[in-house]
């Protein structure tokens, strides 16, 4: 081969790689999060973002069926569940015996649009927001109402723009939860986090800066949240390129810390999440995951109990 064309096999090989392995290479990550009190035993959350499910994708559905045999004792979606119109029955199957355990979710702009096709050079310059997603002027034509009665039917609860609590291996948890703040549907109040409660969660699908700053001035420990797909499209030693909102690259996907002035720092995790849209069915240097954060609590020296 002609030197001048190795860098051209080179990108069609990862492309390739992306678009044929690494977009079914669906992976599992554990990462502990020292957020609980002193002495407290542990709690293990499996955090789901980003499913974007079709039917088809029978490989995905399997694996995901799979993770009930980890009992995590509590469930956090954070949206982006579906990718086609007939596509809740596959989440439910997929979801499984994980629907009878504790959960939370909210929604993403992608549990209530059908996937359409987007300019990838508009994607990659980091537009943000409703002004830059052409699905913010379309009528909501995706079953989201049949997939949240489906969900809390099996007991999840729903926190679209709202608070609620749970009592899980018998700790009591607050949460306070958004509507996918990339279509702006979020509605942020300024109810402190109850300190009363073992942990206070806030969950969110899109990681906006507006969302985790109020929360973490509002006193909450731990946030999760989806959206970025972990850049999708990363490349080694640089990150992910963009993460389709105002969040830093640095913090594209994984367990890092939020803090706004001097308020006791917030963990954040977002996670790269499980899919893709159908039109852009490719993943660079960031396998699908799903995350279980094993919650642990930390001693007055900062380290681990």
């Amino acid at each position: 081969m002609r030197p001048l064309l190795w860098p051209f096999a080179a990108a069609a090989a990862g492309l390739a790689y992306g678009a044929l392995y690494e977009v079914n290479a669906f992976t599992l990550r554990t990462v502990t999060v020292p957020v609980l009190a002193a002495g407290s035993e542990p709690l293990r959350v499996l955090h789901l973002s980003d499913t974007h499910m079709t039917p088809d994708q029978h490989r995905k559905q399997k694996w995901l069926q799979g993770l009930a045999e980890l009992e995590p004792d509590l469930v956090v979606n954070t949206g982006d569940n579906l990718a086609h119109m007939d596509a809740v029955p596959s989440v439910l199957r997929a979801y499984g015996d994980l629907l009878d355990l504790p959960g939370v979710f909210v929604f993403g702009s992608n549990d209530y649009f059908s996937p359409i096709r987007k300019s990838p050079v508009r994607y990659l310059q980091g537009g943000t927001g409703v002004a830059n997603d052409p699905t913010a002027e379309r009528v909501k034509d995706l079953p989201f109402d049949e997939l949240r009665a489906a969900f809390t039917q099996r007991g999840w609860t729903d926190l679209t723009n709202r608070h609620d609590e749970l009592e899980v291996a018998g700790r009591r948890l607050a949460f306070v939860g958004v509507d996918d703040p990339h279509l702006e549907y979020d509605v942020l109040d300024d109810v402190p986090a109850d300190r009363s409660a073992d942990l206070a969660i806030g969950v969110t699908h899109a990681p906006y800066l507006r969302v985790l700053d109020r929360w973490n001035e509002l006193g909450y420990p731990l946030i999760l949240a989806g959206h970025t797909h972990g850049g999708q499209l990363r490349i080694p030693f640089y990150g992910a390129l963009v993460t389709n909102c105002d969040l830093d690259r640095a913090r594209a996907r994984g367990l890092s810390t939020h803090q706004v002035g001097t308020h006791e720092p917030s963990w954040l995790h977002v996670s790269a999440g499980l899919g893709t849209s159908p039109y852009a069915p490719i993943r660079i240097a960031c396998r699908p995951e799903a995350t279980l954060l094993n919650l642990t609590g930390i001693d007055s020296s900062g380290s681990l109990s």
